[in-house]
């Protein structure tokens, strides 16, 4: 077991702390960082939700939940001390109940630090806010992580940022997105920042575009009803995909200090040119999936999964997006940004893939020269791959080939990755925001995404079907395929 130090004694309160995210994320993650050692022994973790339920069932509760989700043999000895940081209490956030009985587990001199983390509906967040408030729960020692996403649209994410900054100072607001806690896209910076090599590199000059490809294999399931409200591009472009493109293209900061980390985001944010209606056609495409083939099972279509709920064909809900993003600024003018994301599609997939210029002259005759490529994994296995042209030992010729240089962090590394939350959790309790999202780098996405939602509606721009197990629409290849470009094939 690694040796941590300890954070310094907390209160950490959920609210949504039976929910999904909390059985599934939230509460294996914490296990874990317990099993580590990593947290004092009277810090505490409060469940807050509508359901009444006594403290045995609670525990009981969060031990099965455990059970189902941590790798390995489930350590008798760590659970026994974490059953003893839980506790739960009965709120109905919408009703406004006394809020009294949230303090008393919680320490009443308010000198630990405070955590409240709202895996609750957005249209809740500035309520429970002014509710904590109002209850003398927030001081200079308390904190607020809200989850994704923040608002519907930049009017909707505006209110919720001016509800919640009233109460909290920016400086203890978290909104995370989990994707920025994954190892490779720390490793961005290392990467880029750590060595000399790439810096010259790392532009116009050299690249020719960049792709971004965030796929699940899963469909909407339970999240029918999300899904019909919010779509594919609120939900998965306007927050994990554009942190990506200003994780990448961003320029060097000054320092690893926060603030001059998200100081440089926010520009490529900024930098980042309106997708218009009079050109939506050619650099946008809607997708949704149908019934299809994925891990060699049937699975349904995005309207049949609906079951007996209303999903009138003329809601159109994109499953699916592609979109080609420019940046104007000095380093990527002329650059695109290939981004696509969906659900259903051939596999699970997260990757980066930097495509570099072709050689000017090739001395080789007829030999396709493929371009070199490097390619960021961020899931299902993070690593680094690098793509070179080589010869092919033996006699008969000159022949060339390309193949990776590959680094696979768990065979480099003998460590186990934390999951993404874990990380997160932990940057919280420690007071580091820089792995999570500023006001104004949430408000300057929703402008760029609202003006592509706009331009859908002007336009009629509809949904292309693809089927489940594929790789989108052919539509998204003909994206490409205009700019005389593809697809990377998956690694």
């Amino acid at each position: 077991m690694a040796e941590f130090v300890p954070v310094a004694p907390f209160d950490l309160v959920i609210f949504g702390g039976t929910g999904d995210l909390a059985q599934r994320k939230l509460l294996p993650a914490l296990f874990h960082r317990d099993s580590d050692g990593q947290f004092s022994d009277d810090s505490r973790i409060v469940a807050v939700s509508r359901g009444e339920m006594e403290h045995a069932a609670y525990v009981d509760w969060v031990r099965e939940a455990l059970i189902g989700r941590i790798d390995g043999e489930f350590d008798e000895k760590v659970w026994s001390r974490f059953a003893q940081r839980l506790h739960h209490v009965q709120l109905d956030l919408a009703d406004g109940d006394d809020w009294s009985a949230l303090a008393a587990p919680l320490d009443a001199e308010g000198r630990r630090t405070r955590v409240f983390y709202l895996a609750t509906a957005p249209s809740l967040f500035g309520t429970v806010a002014g509710r904590l408030d109002a209850a003398g729960l927030v001081d200079a020692n308390a904190r607020i992580v809200l989850e994704k996403p923040v608002g519907h649209d930049f009017d909707s994410a505006r209110a919720i940022n001016d509800a919640v900054g009233a109460v909290f100072d920016e400086s203890q607001i978290y909104r995370i997105d989990h994707y920025l806690g994954k190892e490779t896209v720390q490793n961005v910076l290392a990467l880029r920042f750590g060595n000399s090599l790439f810096e010259p590199l790392w532009a116009r000059g050299a690249v020719d575009h960049v792709q971004i490809t965030v796929a699940e294999d899963i469909g909407v399931g339970q999240r029918f009803d999300f899904y019909q409200r919010t779509g594919a591009l609120r939900d998965m472009v306007q927050n994990h995909m554009l942190q990506l493109l200003c994780m990448v293209a961003m320029e060097a900061p000054a320092s690893m200090h926060h603030d001059d980390i998200r100081n440089e985001k926010i520009k490529v944010m900024r930098a980042l040119k309106p997708i218009t209606a009079e050109g939506v056609d050619r650099v946008s495409v809607r997708g949704r999936y149908t019934a299809g083939i994925v891990d060699r099972e049937p699975v349904a279509g995005y309207a049949e999964e609906g079951g007996t709920r209303d999903a009138p064909a003329e809601a159109d809900t994109e499953t699916f997006v592609a979109l080609k993003a420019e940046i104007d600024n000095w380093r990527w003018n002329g650059t695109p940004f290939y981004l696509r994301t969906g659900k259903r599609m051939a596999r699970k997939l997260s990757e980066i893939v930097f495509q570099f210029k072709p050689v000017p002259h090739s001395i080789f005759g007829e030999q396709p020269l493929e371009p070199n490529r490097l390619v960021l994994s961020l899931q299902p296995e993070e690593g680094v791959q690098l793509t070179l042209m080589t010869k092919e030992p033996g006699p008969g010729g000159f022949r060339m080939r390309s193949l990776p240089l590959n680094l696979n962090f768990p065979d480099a590394f003998s460590v186990t990755y934390p999951d993404a939350y874990e990380r997160l959790l932990m940057e919280v309790l420690r007071g580091n925001p820089a792995l999570f999202m500023r006001r104004d780098e949430i408000e300057a996405a929703w402008q760029w995404i609202d003006r592509i939602i706009d331009s859908w509606a002007s336009r009629g721009v509809r949904t292309h079907e693809y089927m489940a197990g594929s790789w989108g629409p052919t539509d998204s290849f003909v994206l490409l395929d205009r700019d005389g470009r593809r697809w990377a094939q998956p690694v």
